[in-house]
């Protein structure tokens, strides 16, 4: 993976938030959609964007596409995603996507395969 490649992709506010909550675990467009209270349009273009450059990977369960960070992410990837870690620890924004994300985790246990209803 190239350094520039991961630099395009963190440069937008939206993809920083979706890698923030996917370092938590998998979630599919619509946990991204109650978390960061986005439209499904927004949060799947950014997905796109973010796959397309090896970023995030995507596994179909049923009707549903399931994202998550690679299990074996380049040096490169790796170093950059534990900075966004670091730095989103004093960001009001992040930090309140990471407290959706814990309020609703028991909402997406307890329905479909991937949370959704």
């Amino acid at each position: 993976m190239e350094l520039v490649q991961i630099y395009e992709c963190l440069c937008d506010p939206t993809r920083l938030r979706l890698l923030n909550v996917l370092a938590q675990g998998s979630l599919c467009v619509c946990h991204f959609q109650e978390i960061l209270d986005e439209p499904q349009v927004k949060i799947s273009k950014h997905l796109a964007y973010l796959r397309a450059r090896g970023l995030v990977k995507v596994e179909r369960q049923g009707n549903w596409m399931i994202y998550e960070l690679p299990a074996r992410p380049s040096r490169e990837l790796k170093a950059n995603l534990a900075c966004l870690q670091d730095c989103a620890q004093e960001d009001p924004v992040f930090q309140r996507d990471l407290a959706r994300l814990k309020k609703l985790a028991p909402k997406f246990a307890e329905t479909s395969p991937c949370g959704c209803s």
